[in-house]
């Protein structure tokens, strides 16, 4: 052996490594680059699919404006259009992982053999999906109903997949989850066009009731917002500790509920105040105990004194028991 072939045998081991080095260079440039070309395509299929999540919720809305059953039904519309978003995000978020080289078969595979748990945890969600839809499939209220759910009262703002949006008379933004909507008492306050209110009234046991019916239908007659038709309604309900309650019903639009029955509470007090009718108040009576020609405690005479000297109904005591005691 020659002492030239060591020489020679390092220059071809370097010659190898040389072409292994720009082969493996060449493959990770390809890799890179195809990589590469695949996100811009990817970036390029996101941004195409945000726009078609746009066209295709306009197109739905569009296309069921023109339909009869759903023109003038937001709830439905702002629903319909919400799915079709979803569906088309949701096909391009498979079309984005496709081009990435992500196998979506073995997804679907894994979600698939994952769906019970999945299910389990998500069941509170899934559970608010199955109740919109049973909402918008019953249609218990609408967008723009005044409604009360669970003891809150508000106009229904939007229906989408998971809550309902509730705005109060404060202007409060409620969000009630679809599946408690769902299982709990729903009243429509504004799901007919007609509405009656029921005000309780009371007036005292000496007064006329007679003039106390006339005053109250009187003032319920006179306030713009009350309907002609039912007519207005007053009579005695019960008899109280104090007072004689008398209920007064009268009918009006939903629309202007509150503000005929503010209007209509003030017309039957006024009304009451002309006729001469008390409406009680709870106040005081002093009661004498034991033997009346008994010297009076020192307590009690202070206690004369100040209803002597002060109004009798304002200081909380019973005028007809001095005068009785006066007579006798």
């Amino acid at each position: 052996m020659s002492s030239s072939e060591p020489l020679n045998t390092l220059i071809t081991t370097g010659q190898q490594a040389v072409a292994v080095d720009t082969v493996m260079l060449a493959k990770l440039t390809q890799i890179a680059g195809d990589f590469a070309v695949n996100l811009s395509v990817a970036l390029v299929i996101l941004v195409a699919t945000v726009f078609a999540a746009r066209w295709a919720a306009s197109a739905t809305r569009k296309a069921l404006s023109r339909v009869r059953g759903f023109r003038h039904d937001p709830t439905v519309l702002s629903f319909a259009v919400q799915v079709v978003r979803v569906i088309v995000f949701l096909i391009g978020f498979i079309a984005v992982l496709q081009r990435l080289g992500v196998q979506t078969t073995s997804i679907i595979a894994v979600l698939g053999a994952a769906s019970l748990a999945v299910g389990l945890a998500l069941q509170g969600t899934l559970s608010n999906v199955a109740a919109g839809v049973m909402l918008l499939i019953l249609r218990p209220y609408r967008v723009g109903d005044l409604v009360n759910i669970g003891g809150n009262v508000g106009k229904v703002q939007r229906l989408d997949l998971f809550f309902t949006q509730l705005s109060d008379a404060n202007n409060v933004k409620i969000m009630a989850p679809n599946g408690k909507v769902f299982g709990d008492i729903i009243l429509n306050l504004s799901g007919q066009k007609n509405r009656r209110m029921e005000l309780k009234i009371g007036v005292g046991y000496g007064d006329n009731l007679n003039t106390a019916k006339e005053a109250l239908v009187g003032a319920a007659t006179g306030v713009e917002h009350v309907l002609p038709d039912p007519a207005p309604w007053a009579g005695v309900t019960n008899l109280l500790d104090s007072s004689v309650e008398m209920t007064l019903t009268a009918w009006t639009k939903s629309e202007d509920y509150w503000q005929a029955k503010a209007d209509v509470f003030q017309a039957a007090k006024d009304a009451l105040d002309a006729a001469g009718i008390e409406i009680p108040f709870p106040h005081q009576v002093a009661v004498p105990y034991g033997d009346e020609d008994a010297p009076m405690p020192k307590a009690a005479e202070g206690l004369h004194g100040l209803r002597s000297r002060t109004n009798p109904r304002s200081a909380g005591f019973d005028t007809h028991a001095d005068e009785d005691q006066n007579e006798a």
